[in-house]
């Protein structure tokens, strides 16, 4: 079954910095491919006791993500975690949400069933994600998963950020390589899966990946 992403109605989204940026979920064409990508890696999310999202930003999965988990946090370096936090408690969706880096994580050993990073990893240099995923091992239980999505480099998409004013090259470190080799130098591959452009003759776009903290 296909998860579809629930939106709250766009000038509900507060907390930070590039608000405009949520709109792009909202566009025809370029916002159904935003929104496919978030969609293919909640439906590898398993569900459980608790998750923690890396670079949540507004809280756009929140809602989805209740719906599968007892617990919600979140770690973001720069949004306003009052804020968001306090949009989503005003539709009684409870959050644990802090201010931090991947790179060192303020949480216990062996606490999350899932680790979500979507367009995350792609803004670490190549010697930083191996630091990134040894702190996602820690923080995952024992048989938890982390789920990750990041572009592909085409043509195409890069295109597509310029039509947006956003140069992707100022802001991407790390290829999509880069990031599923280093995940397997310290988790177990269950798989990594390819998205097609829309309309789709233009190619991958973008990469979903599910790895397992062995048991």
């Amino acid at each position: 079954m296909t998860t579809k992403l629930r939106l709250l109605p766009y000038k509900e989204y507060k907390g930070v910095e590039k608000i405009y940026s949520v709109i792009f979920y909202y566009l025809p064409v370029f916002g159904a491919m935003y929104r496919r990508r978030v969609e293919l890696c909640l439906a590898q999310c398993k569900g459980g006791d608790g998750i923690l999202e890396v670079g949540f930003g507004s809280g756009l999965t929140f809602l989805n993500l209740n719906e599968k988990y007892k617990q919600i946090h979140g770690l973001d370096l720069t949004c306003d975690v009052n804020v968001v936090g306090g949009v989503f408690k005003a539709r009684n969706i409870q959050t644990d949400l802090r201010n931090g880096n991947v790179l060192s994580m303020p949480y216990a050993d062996n606490q999350f069933d899932t680790v979500l990073l979507i367009s995350i990893l792609e803004h670490l240099k190549p010697d930083e994600l191996a630091q990134a995923f040894r702190e996602i091992q820690r923080v995952l239980k024992p048989g938890g998963q982390v789920v990750y999505g990041v572009p592909v480099e085409r043509p195409f998409m890069v295109f597509m950020f310029r039509l947006l004013g956003y140069d992707i090259r100022q802001h991407h470190f790390s290829t999509e390589r880069d990031v599923e080799r280093a995940a397997e130098k310290t988790l177990r591959k269950d798989s990594v899966q390819a998205m097609k452009s829309i309309p789709a003759f233009f190619g991958n776009v973008y990469e979903i990946g599910h790895f397992t903290k062995p048991a």
